[in-house]
Order: structure tokens, then sequence, then C-alpha cells
């Protein structure tokens, strides 16, 4: 079975400003790079974080505008900058969510300054450039924009910078969520999570995130006799350990879809090669989804993880001298489940698969990410996809990601999330310009086409028509 998409644009007669005319995009490149630059020269690598010069650059950039803008923290250091434009009511409101902080940085690495934002080549170099401040940007420009051309709305469109997304989300989006859900509870959120994949300065597909697998820490304890390292111990704690690590680093649990993964498989057949479609199109077959399996485990590994919930061992803990049979060896194995799993159905398949009394398997610390999905069959996703086949020209495809977004928690309260982002080229990340990388990247060009393609999707789902 095939999937065919019928891409169309949604044309609807929107208020203009005064003088009659539209946005005028030189113009908003310029600002958006402007923007953009200031953005990325903030360090707000986190830990520690330090949000609060970017966070007051934004309150001043929307303040002047005439947009009224709230600053909410539980740590004044980490605030989260929260503005509205308001609708007639006729509809929900649009939230539009981007973070402030990015992840740390090793300067000696980086052939420019990771907080200089500097231009070469077309491309504007920087920590956070793609992850997360291409979309904070890119939100912000948007709201700079409906304000300037007046439109009128049919819901109201909430902006939120928020902290903490890089580790620290008591700051930023569990601070929100539990103390001012009243000012962001929406219908739909667009943030970040997705990508429009390049290869060869050619656009392929463009990946909209719908769900997420729900991060967990699985700690293992092995137990045994201690005693000197001369005279070995079947009891040896270590050995039973790494047995156990064995045992579940081989085992794969069961092939499960959802409304996401099936229809990126199926979308993903119609554009590939015929080999590599029929290994696709064999993952929705229960009688054929084994080779397919079998062939992205050795292959595409990122596959393989869409169709499970997944084990990771990461971290081994054991001994403290060289002469000495320690009695405990711990492990630490990064568990990726489905949204939908059994935690604790899942903990005791992976105690039998163990089969050793001697090693305890429990939980580490406290998941605060809950489950959700978002649908695709919304008013949000159909508007995402007309423009991605607008502005790019390719296929949408709908996405699980196997890391984790700030959106969970905002699907966890029903609002219906959607991860977008620029074209990226592929070849980025092996070559060490992807997101968390040392040369961090984005080309000026990509950032002002997802600009307009932002600008659209927030008119089809919010102007008055």
């Amino acid at each position: 079975m095939r999937f065919f998409i019928t891409s169309f644009c949604l044309v609807f007669a929107v208020s203009l400003n005064a003088q009659g005319g539209g946005p005028d995009w030189e113009s908003i490149e310029e600002e958006t790079l402007k923007h953009f630059r200031a953005l990325l020269q903030f360090d707000t690598s986190d830990p520690p974080g330090r949000e609060l010069p970017a966070a007051e650059y934004i309150r001043d950039v929307l303040e002047a505008e005439g947009i009224p803008v709230e600053m909410l923290a539980i740590d004044p250091d980490r605030p989260n900058v929260l503005a509205r434009l308001k609708g007639n009511g006729s509809k929900r409101p649009l939230l539009l969510m981007a973070h402030t902080d990015v992840v740390n940085v090793d300067p000696e690495k980086w052939t420019f300054p990771p907080f200089s934002a500097t231009i070469d080549n077309g491309y504007v170099y920087g920590r956070g450039a793609v992850d997360d401040k291409d979309n904070l940007a890119a939100a912000l420009v948007v709201m700079l924009e409906l304000k300037r051309q007046n439109i009128e709305l049919d819901r109201d469109v909430i902006f939120l910078a928020e902290s903490g997304e890089e580790g620290a989300t008591q700051f930023g989006i569990e601070y929100m969520v539990n103390n001012h859900f009243d000012k962001i509870e929406s219908e739909f959120c667009l943030a970040e999570g997705g990508s429009v994949a390049r290869v060869n300065r050619e656009v392929q597909y463009a990946g909209v995130q719908t769900v997420e697998k729900i991060p967990y820490r699985v700690e293992l304890v092995a137990t045994g006799v201690a005693g000197h390292g001369s005279v070995p111990l079947q009891s040896n704690s270590v050995v039973r350990l790494a047995k156990a690590i064995a045992a579940i680093a081989d085992w794969r649990s069961p092939v499960r879809l959802n409304e996401t993964t099936a229809a990126y498989f199926e979308r993903l057949a119609s554009i590939s090669p015929s080999d590599a479609a029929q290994r696709y199109l064999n993952v929705l077959d229960p009688g054929m989804v084994g080779e397919s399996d079998e062939y992205f485990l050795a292959n595409e590994p990122r596959h393989a993880s869409m169709l499970r919930s997944s084990l990771s061992p990461t971290i081994f803990d054991a001994g403290y001298r060289i002469n000495v049979i320690p009695s405990e060896a711990k492990a630490s194995v990064d568990f990726r489940a489905l949204p939908d799993e059994d935690i604790p159905a899942f903990l005791q398949s992976i105690r039998q698969q163990i089969n050793d009394p001697s090693v305890n398997v429990g939980l580490g610390e406290r998941n605060t990410r809950p489950p959700g999905q978002a649908s695709l069959q919304t008013p949000a996703f159909s508007a995402i996809e007309a423009n991605i086949s607008k502005h790019y020209g390719v296929i949408t495809l709908p996405t699980m990601s196997t890391g984790a977004t700030d959106m969970a928690y905002l699907r966890n309260k029903g609002i219906q999330c959607y991860g977008i982002g620029p074209a990226i080229d592929r070849e980025d990340a092996a070559l060490g310009f992807g997101a968390h990388s040392d040369q961090e990247r984005i080309l000026i060009s990509e950032l002002n086409r997802f600009v307009q393609f932002n600008w659209d999707v927030v008119i089809d789902l919010a102007a008055s028509k």
C-alpha cells in the first residue's frame, strides 16, 4: 500500500494594516538576522542557565512594539518570557514556544567563538543556532509582525520563551505548567522537534514531531560476596552485573506502532527507492516486520528504536581497587519507553531476561516527562503540511522523537503540540555542524524561509477568515 498526499494551500482573506500592505520580507529578513545573532551572543549555557539577559532582550523587543510581556520565574535569574496577542475568542489559543537556554560548550573546539554569532559563507555559527534560538527568533519575529500588520485573530497567539529546557525543567516548562498553566493553555502549540532534511543541498522531506518516547533511568544493582582478587568467586558482583547487561542488550522488546510511526513508515516508503520502500512497508505487516527490524538494527538504528521501547546501558560503576572483588556493582540503563508502555510490566520483563535474583532492577531518578501524542487529524497538522508543500515542495513525515522535548508536558495537558524546524543539511551532523556540536550553524537563507513558513502557518491557524 502506498500513501498518496494531496497537498493544498489554504487561502484565507487576512486583514491587512492600515496601509493595505503585507509583510515586507526584505526588511523582515534583516530584522530576523539581527535578533537571531543577538540571541546567539547571550551565553545561556545550561547549567547554570543565565537566561535573564536574553529574556530581558526579548521583553524589550516585544514591549517596544507595544506587546504586553510578563516575566514569570521561580528563580529571578531564570525567567520565562510570556506575551499574548488577543483574538476574538472564537477559537482556543495558539502557543508559539521556544527555549532560551543552550547546552554547554568547549570553546577550544570551536573554529569561531561559540557566542560570537559569526557569519561565514552564508551560515551563522553559534551555540543554539539550531537548538533552539532559530525557533526562538522565528516565533519572536512572527509575533512582531502580527502586531505591526494589525492582523485580526480568531484565537489568541501566545509566545513563550522558556528557560531550563536543556535539563532544568523545574525552572521552565514544569514551573509554567504547575503554576501558570492558565496563561499558556492552548488548543495547539508549535515548538522545536522537527526539521526539513536537505541532502546535497536538495530538500528531501520535512519531519514534524507529533510524539516522543519517554525517558526513564533503570538502575541495576548486583550483589555478591566481597573477596581478594587473587581468588576468583562465582558470586562476583561484577560478573553478575556484566551478564545482566549482556542479557538485556541482546533482548529486543516487542514491536509496536502508533498513529505517528505507522504514518511515518508508510509515507517514507512513498519517497524511497524500491528496496528501501519495501522494508518500510514491511514494518506495517506483522508477518514481515521482523526482517525489516533486523536490517534496521544493523543499518538504521534510529528506525529500530522507533519500533519499540528501547534499552541502552550507559553507566557502569563497580569496584574501588584492583585486588578487591566488590560486594556490589551498579549500572544505569537509558530506557526510552513508547508513550503507551506499561512501565511496571516492562521492568518485570527486564527481570525475566536477566533471570538472576542477585540483580535488583528498579527505576532511578524520577521521570517528569509524561506521555502524550498529537493527532494527525487536526487543522494544525493540515496547515503545517500544506505550508511545507508550499515553501519546501516536499512530503511531510510525522515523526516520533526517540529523544525528549518539553512538548511532552503540554501534550499531557491536552494541548496538540507539533515540533517543527528549519531545513538542515543531513550531512552536517556527521561533519560536526549539527545541534550540540562544536560548530553549530544554520544557513541564513533557510532561517529566512523558516520564518516565512512560520508566518503562513500562524496566519492559516489564527487569522480571522
